[in-house]
């Protein structure tokens, strides 16, 4: 562990002093901060920008007339040979950053400097095992804690104002292939995390912990079959089985072994009172193993905050044969129709489908495709389970000896869309999604599950549908289907989206750019080369009266190492690790305020 020391200014390290002493907290997060995260500029205490993950800001002086006029003002360099894989979205609390960097670091510096305040690094084992690179995706800020998730599955507390280890929590066993790379999130006074290592064999799991000393409060498999369970007074009690039953959709002993795992971490919608998380891939990839729908696999799940309980469940691909996850967020949201209110959600699954849910009940509203080839299914149903194109499914290994038939698909099994995540825009009514356009030749092979061996019984090459692009940021009407404008990309898009009411669109690609459109036209306004890949998820906030933005720039991922012959495009992309905030001239900002 590291830590570089405090150096805050005089006047801040008063105002500590002097709170101190009164008793008072100068910095605290509340379940009412947290709560209220999106309606306060001022500072930003959520993973999604606001407990519902609409990533959208009502700040405007920052805009599409004078974002041209947008210039950095401070880089922080994450240092060391660590340089690579920089996912986290950063939070900012009384002009303090927090952010997360890759192999399992935590750095505090100060919002308006850039000046490093501390930094913690975890000490890693040398037989961690992720899947996908060794990025980190962000904190969770409660009280006085910044807690985060480490590529052992651990979870750990640091103090805010030295970064020393309040406490430190296993959450699963890394040598089973278990980790954890999503940013936590805390609800009503509860630490909610997921677990990643789907490509293990793990069972995926979603828990609850004290955010104050991490004490075990509720523990929800996500693979139909396994026991959760709630803690009272210390105490283990059984709170039921996940779905019906053992054995119920998969066959033999398989669900021991069954994945799921909710690797992205999930969102909070107050209006239900529910956490909305997605699940992974089933394991092992090859689908004629394990007959059956294999819930809680490639789901979407809604929870009981309070004691973990599955409320509903929407399966975004049935028996999935592709690797198509069901992770990516659920993103809550209103409309109107008719005169009523309707209480969405809408999620961009990786099998190439944009579905629109009740999110009261987890009923199929619509459903329609967001690119443009699709080829495992013919479409949806009127309750949005996919229509098989049985063809385009890998042959069994029984059926050709070693290996099944070989089969080309798209999307991917990276996904129309990955982990980045989109944003909505409550002035326009559209989502930005960051997709990407490519396919896959997949085959089947025979496997068996060893305790921290890849467990996929597959094999795959991933290849551009396109010679000029591959990424593509989408603005699409969740009411109609309709993709109002497409922005293309040469490389494959890989991070987050921000809008604004600013009539603003951010994202980064892995050509360094950070780059702003408009949100109603789609007309590139600005970019700026960070000189590293963006794959990170900008933020914006306010600090004395001016509006800034930040993202982490550092190439890295999942597509490097998984790309196939995607990789040729992005191979001489230089890897990096410094997070860069910008802000309008003084002159700019005050045109902009008249």
């Amino acid at each position: 562990m590291k830590h570089s020391g405090l150096t805050n200014s005089f006047a801040r390290t008063a105002l500590s002093l002097a709170l101190a002493l009164s008793g008072m907290s100068a910095w605290a997060v509340t379940d009412d901060d947290i709560l209220k995260d999106a309606q306060t500029p001022g500072d930003v205490v959520t993973n999604g920008m606001g407990t519902q993950g609409q990533r959208y800001s009502a700040l405007d002086k920052l805009n599409a007339e004078n974002v041209t006029q947008l210039r950095p003002v401070w880089a922080f360099s994450f240092g060391g040979e660590k340089q690579r894989g920089q996912q986290a979205q950063p939070m900012v609390k009384d002009g303090v950053m927090y952010m997360t960097a890759s192999y399992s670091r935590v750095f505090a510096v100060d919002a308006k400097t850039g000046k490093e305040l501390w930094q913690y690094d975890a000490r890693l084992p040398d037989g961690i095992m992720p899947c996908c690179d060794v990025i980190n995706r962000g904190v969770a800020l409660y009280d006085d804690l910044v807690i985060f998730g480490t590529l052992d599955a651990k979870l750990v507390a640091l103090h805010k104002d030295t970064g020393k280890v309040v406490w430190k929590k296993t959450v699963a066993d890394y040598k089973a292939g278990y980790s954890i790379t999503a940013a936590p999130l805390v609800v009503n006074g509860k630490l909610i995390t997921g677990v990643s290592g789907g490509e293990f064999g793990v069972v995926g799991k979603i828990e609850a912990y004290n955010p104050k000393n991490g004490e075990l409060l509720w523990t929800r498999p996500t693979v139909e079959g396994h026991m959760g369970y709630v803690y009272k007074d210390g105490k283990k009690v059984e709170h039921g089985i996940t779905g019906e039953g053992q054995g119920k959709s998969w066959p033999g002993d398989l669900w021991k072994t069954g994945g799921a795992a909710p690797w992205l971490g999930g969102y909070y919608d107050p209006e239900t009172n529910q956490l909305l998380f997605g699940t992974g891939n089933p394991a092992p990839w090859n689908s004629h193993l394990r007959p059956g729908d294999n819930l809680y696999s490639s789901s979407r799940l809604a929870l009981n905050p309070d004691d973990g309980t599955i409320k509903w469940h929407f399966q975004t691909t049935p028996h999935d044969g592709w690797d198509f996850d069901g992770v990516n967020e659920l993103v809550s949201f209103n409309y109107q129709d008719g005169g009523k209110t309707v209480k969405a959600a809408a999620t961009a699954d990786r099998n190439g489908f944009f579905y629109v849910l009740d999110r009261t009940n987890g009923k199929f509203i619509r459903g329609f495709p967001f690119v443009d080839k699709i080829t495992w299914a013919k479409g949806l149903d009127k309750n949005g389970r996919p229509i098989y194109d049985d063809a385009n499914r890998p042959g069994s290994p029984n059926d050709a000896g070693a290996q099944g038939k070989t089969v080309f698909v798209a999307p991917s099994f990276l996904g129309g869309k990955n982990w980045m995540p989109m944003a909505y825009s409550q002035d326009t009514g559209l989502f930005y999604v960051p997709s990407n356009e490519w396919g896959m030749d997949i085959w089947n092979e025979g496997t068996a599950y060893k305790k921290g061996a890849a467990y996929l019984g597959a094999g795959f090459t991933i290849h551009p549908l396109n010679e000029d692009y591959i990424g593509v940021l989408r603005a699409i009407d969740p009411k109609t289907g309709k993709e109002v404008w497409r922005y293309k990309n040469y490389a494959p898009l890989w991070g987050g989206v921000l809008a604004t009411k600013g009539n603003l669109v951010f994202t980064g690609n892995p050509e360094g750019f950070l780059m702003a459109f408009d949100a109603k036209t789609g007309k590139k306004l600005y970019e700026f080369n960070t000189g590293s890949g963006v794959i990170g998820s900008p933020i914006t906030w306010e600090m004395d009266g001016e509006q800034y933005v930040s993202v982490l720039s550092g190439w890295g991922g999942a597509v490097p190492l998984w790309g196939g012959e995607v990789a040729k495009r992005i191979k001489d992309f230089n890897q990096g690790g410094m997070v860069w905030t910008f802000k309008l001239p003084k002159e700019a900002a005050a045109v902009a305020q008249r």
